[in-house]
């Protein structure tokens, strides 16, 4: 499921830039380190998921309920919804290029308050709710610092970015037919005769 939202992101990403940088932009999911740059040369762009969560804001206990042409119907759990939270850097030579090309991503993002459908991938496709992002909020990491000193790495210009997905937990359950009609016994009261 993971794999499908980095996939479904680097599809976003690739389709949007490409108008932008004549020769695409390399788009990884690595520790955002020194080692990334050697990996992608110029025009890279980190997405490290640095966090995942229950989003508890939107749990749901309440079973669906589908019903089938047949009078059957399938019961299954609420969707658990998980906040996915990535850092995302972008490596170019120059810091002005690094700027601009972390200002595209910022705009592309922007854009999509929720992931269009035609870009979802794997059991990402036909999810409802929709996937709902949220771009420039506050991350969950506690200290920047803290975190680019971890790596090993000098500080740079980073977005958060979060994206919501659903997961599947559990599987359907078939009913029967729902019960249109009751029957009474009619025995005499006190048994029979």
């Amino acid at each position: 499921m993971i794999k499908d939202l980095d996939d479904t992101l680097k599809l976003l990403l690739e389709q949007s830039l490409e108008r932008i940088f004549e020769g695409g932009v390399s788009i990884a999911f690595d520790p955002p380190d020194d080692s990334f740059k050697k990996k992608t040369g110029t025009n890279g762009i980190n997405l490290f998921l640095y966090d995942v969560r229950e989003n508890r804001d939107l749990r749901s206990n309440e079973w669906q309920i589908d019903r089938n042409g047949n009078g059957g119907a399938t019961k299954k759990r609420p969707l658990v919804r998980v906040d996915c939270s990535y850092l995302i850097t972008a490596w170019v030579d120059d810091p002005t290029g690094e700027h601009y090309l972390l200002g595209e991503v910022m705009k592309v993002l922007l854009r999509h308050p929720v992931l269009p459908d035609a870009i979802l991938q794997g059991e990402l496709k036909g999810q409802e709710p929709a996937l709902p992002t949220a771009v420039l909020q506050p991350g969950r990491l506690q200290s920047l610092g803290e975190f680019w000193q971890a790596l090993g790495g000098k500080p740079k210009a980073a977005l958060n970015y979060t994206v919501t997905i659903g997961v599947e937990i559990g599987e359907p359950i078939q009913l029967g037919p729902p019960v249109t009609d009751k029957r009474i016994p009619s025995e005499p009261a006190g048994g029979t005769p």
